[in-house]
């Protein structure tokens, strides 16, 4: 329910969604002392449409982004996506689940989408006790879509999180820009982002694209196929294929290493940061001298300083030097709130791997 909040000397603190049964029991989504009914919710919701179509103008350029990104639009539990015509909703909270019925005809309206798919993970729907089948999805499996002249073919059934990942979005287009002529080695590639932004849109010499998950590389492939580009696609666990790499003295130009979320919280903590290591020791080596390395942290869990710190400790295992050009992260539908900073959870450096 929309409940007002008081600080410990009874004065008003804002307006949140409670629910005491579920495991982030008070969700805040107004701070002040000023009466507010959850009409602030349907004003966010406007607030997110009006970024992305108004001000970011995104259907000019792409059909496939971020259309709510949660606390990044005060919309705590909320996340949506849009594939050409298709929305792909997934909720973290009942509050938002009481409510998305409200929403989404006005979503469909402003963003031209047509159908809906809702998506709930099973244990939070256990602990915030989300009833998903009562409400009805599209019955769409895959739809294709486009992002900076690169198709791509998106699978709700077998993709991970919302179907693809948007956020990279920007940085795939910047890569594009130093790979003419290059080899390019996309560790970790899903369903070949960054892979296929290299080749299609940069005219990389050759490119290898790595990935330890099958349905991953076969999407991979289909994507290639509607471009019409070649790519090697392997189908192999990155740490395993960079380690017979170095051992066959390989090199490339350009190598990205852009792994799954490492670390979930504090239980995984000390083993994910040292695979970050690990990873970058091993891309480490398998740059050229003075090549480009560009490697990339989903986990939320990990703070900028704190990856940047283990990422150059592994390269400097490698006896190896990183002279960082840029430090990136998701693209402007991905909004970070000033008081929600773990919102920033993708980081991404760009540098020289130098040797010293």
């Amino acid at each position: 329910d929309w409940t007002a909040v008081y600080d410990r000397e009874g004065r008003p603190f804002g307006y949140g969604l409670f629910h005491p049964r579920a495991k982030v029991a008070l969700r805040m989504y107004y701070h002040g002392h000023e009466l507010r009914d959850e009409a602030r919710l349907d004003q966010s919701v406007e607030e997110a449409l009006q970024l992305r179509l108004d001000d970011l103008k995104l259907p000019e350029r792409m059909n496939a982004y971020r259309v709510i990104n949660s606390d990044g639009d005060g919309l705590s539990g909320l996340i949506i996506d849009i594939y050409d015509r298709t929305l792909k909703v997934e909720m973290h909270s009942y509050g938002i689940f009481k409510r998305i019925s409200r929403w989404i005809p006005r979503i469909l309206e402003r963003t031209g989408a047509t159908q809906v798919i809702y998506s709930v993970d099973p244990d939070i729907a256990r602990m915030e006790r989300i009833r998903i089948h009562e409400l009805t999805s599209d019955k769409v499996r895959r739809v294709k879509c486009r992002e900076n002249g690169i198709r791509f073919e998106v699978d709700f059934e077998s993709g991970h999180k919302t179907g693809f990942f948007c956020d990279q979005r920007d940085n795939r287009l910047q890569l594009a820009g130093k790979v003419e002529g290059l080899r390019v080695l996309d560790l970790c590639c899903y369903t070949g982002g960054f892979s296929l932004a290299a080749k299609v849109l940069g005219n990389a010499e050759e490119v290898t694209g790595v990935d330890l998950d099958e349905a991953a590389i076969a999407q991979a492939k289909r994507n290639a196929n509607l471009n019409q580009a070649r790519v090697n696609w392997v189908h192999c666990d990155a740490f395993s294929y960079a380690r017979q790499m170095v051992k066959n003295g390989e090199t490339w130009d350009v190598v990205i290493a852009d792994p799954p979320k490492l670390v979930s919280g504090r239980a995984d903590e000390e083993d994910g940061l040292r695979k970050y290591e690990d990873l970058n020791r091993l891309a480490a080596e398998l740059v050229k001298p003075g090549g480009l390395l560009v490697t990339c942290s989903c986990s939320g869990k990990v703070s900028e300083s704190d990856f940047e710190k283990h990422a150059c400790r592994g390269i400097h295992r490698a006896g190896r030097r990183y002279q960082i050009l840029n430090r990136t992260g998701a693209g402007a539908d991905h909004p970070i709130y000033s008081n929600c900073p773990e919102g920033r959870y993708l980081k991404v450096l760009w540098g020289r791997v130098l040797k010293p």
